[in-house]
């Protein structure tokens, strides 16, 4: 069995902040993981989320166009953590326009449900048509 390494200091709060930075807070599950990590092995959270963030902000892309992506993927798979990554390309600068289009190119594999989804997101993130955004 090996032993945890003492020198590791990251807290919680360490953990959320580029969460937070990307959108605006951090989600209750990755909050969950986090604080589960650190209390049954903090190694491996840390390993986890450092590769979950080299593999997020590659050098070839943009966070926008990575995060379009990743709002598209999640979509194919009608998955609520969509809304995080929509949310996520919009503080990047996207606009309701692209993730519409982001939306309709995962209708083409998944179908009418990730649309739906999609349209629940993009109005929630922009506010329902005709409606002023609070």
């Amino acid at each position: 069995m090996r032993k945890q390494d003492k020198r590791m200091t990251k807290t919680a709060e360490d953990y959320f902040r580029i969460y937070e930075e990307l959108i605006g807070f951090t989600p209750p599950r990755i909050q969950h993981r986090v604080k589960l990590g650190l209390e049954a092995d903090p190694e491996l959270l840390d390993m986890i989320e450092r590769l979950r963030e080299r593999a997020m902000y590659p050098d070839s892309l943009d966070t926008r166009t990575a995060q379009l992506i990743l709002f598209g993927i999640l979509l194919s798979h009608v998955a609520p953590a969509s809304e995080y990554h929509a949310r996520g390309a919009v503080n990047a600068g996207a606009t309701r326009e692209e993730l519409h289009a982001v939306a309709a190119l995962a209708f083409l594999f998944r179908g009418l449900p990730a649309f739906n989804i999609a349209a629940e997101v993009i109005n929630k993130i922009f506010g329902e048509p005709g409606k002023q955004k609070s």
